[in-house]
């Protein structure tokens, strides 16, 4: 896949997901845009010292002014990646209306600000792609029980890529997602410590998934929600 001179946005990209994403992208010949959060996760990423990353504080993903200016600062985009979100395990009697709207806002509000943006702007350059990061539970909520507010959210990101998957394909811009179970990360192997890793996807191989659908190789592919478990 030749991303060569083409600008793309990765949100989350300082994550692990994100970290797999970037390094694919810059073995690709991406120029590669990373909004971040917090200095200490700048700091910790391990592309930032490459020419063709640009790392931007943005803060919050569901600010939508923040959101609109970011983007407006991109020439030329050519694909928007939405890996940045959230997780709550939490049965519902401990998901209160606040922790419900965390999971929106991190989760659906932020991915749906990005897609508007990106939207604009590949309307101005002529086309691009977006990639979104559902969850398996999305695809089968049964799998989400204690964790219902997420699970609701990440549904929210799928009909989200489904529905405006159809509304812009004329205008040349493909809108697909991936649904991960859970994947191979330090942090996931800590917190489930007598997992069958070997079962669970690595940031790798989703990665690979993500680029194929953002790239120009991708030209037919639209509104697709597509399912990256593994054998898990």
């Amino acid at each position: 896949m030749d991303f060569r001179d083409r600008h793309v946005v990765i949100t989350g990209g300082t994550g692990a997901l994100g970290v797999a994403v970037v390094g694919a992208l810059l073995e690709a010949g991406a120029v590669c845009h990373v909004p971040y959060r917090s200095e200490d996760e700048a700091a910790r990423f391990p592309h930032r010292g490459n020419g063709q990353v640009s790392l931007a504080a943005l803060g919050d993903l569901a600010d939508e002014a923040a959101v609109n200016k970011y983007y407006d600062g991109i020439a030329k985009l050519w694909a928007s990646i939405h890996i940045a979100g959230g997780f709550a395990f939490a049965p519902i009697g401990d998901s209160d209306k606040s922790l419900l709207m965390g999971q929106i806002e991190s989760n659906l509000v932020s991915a749906y600000l990005c897609c508007r943006a990106a939207v604009a702007a590949f309307r101005r350059a002529g086309g691009g792609r977006i990639v979104n990061v559902a969850a398996r539970p999305a695809l089968e909520p049964r799998n989400g029980a204690s964790m219902t507010a997420y699970t609701a959210a990440k549904a929210g990101v799928a009909a989200l890529t489904q529905a405006l998957g159809e509304e812009v394909a004329k205008d040349g811009i493909l809108v697909n997602a991936v649904a991960p179970s859970i994947m191979d990360t330090p942090a996931n192997r800590r917190s489930m410590p007598k997992a069958d890793y070997a079962a669970w996807p690595k940031v790798e191989e989703v990665a690979a998934t993500i680029l194929f659908l953002a790239s120009p190789e991708n030209a037919v592919t639209r509104s697709a929600v597509v399912p990256v478990y593994g054998t898990s």
